[in-house]
């Protein structure tokens, strides 16, 4: 089992940045990939960015692209994601996503972090 622990949320204005990040726990000895996704009211949960945790490549979502930065800390299996030049449209709850190497795929995720951008 692998265990999620995000942070950095809160109310911000738009054209202001914000951190988070995401601690994981548990097994996580063979990791794969680590992403962000984020949901609004009424809608699907939507991709936002992912780093793969040996080589480093990134994704992003292209709503994200050139403002948000995706980044990793194996030593202390941290993910985190720098979001910069924020718009309402940002406004959403954000989870972390595991997926470990046996599955590649997002098989754990964390409880999710509020991001309120005001116009």
């Amino acid at each position: 089992q692998v265990q999620l622990v995000e942070s950095g949320g809160g109310l911000v204005q738009a054209g202001d940045s914000l951190r988070l990040s995401c601690a994981a726990s548990g097994r996580t000895s063979n990791t794969w990939t680590m992403g962000w996704f984020r949901q609004v009211p009424g809608k699907e949960r939507a991709f936002v960015a992912q780093i793969n945790w040996n080589v480093g490549s990134t994704d992003y979502a292209d709503s994200v692209k050139g403002r948000f930065t995706i980044s990793k800390d194996n030593a202390k299996n941290t993910v985190s994601l720098q979001m910069n030049n924020l718009n309402p449209e940002d406004t959403a709850v954000y989870y972390c996503a595991y997926s470990p190497r046996r599955t590649m795929s997002f098989d754990y995720w964390g409880q999710g972090t509020q991001v309120t951008v005001s116009s």
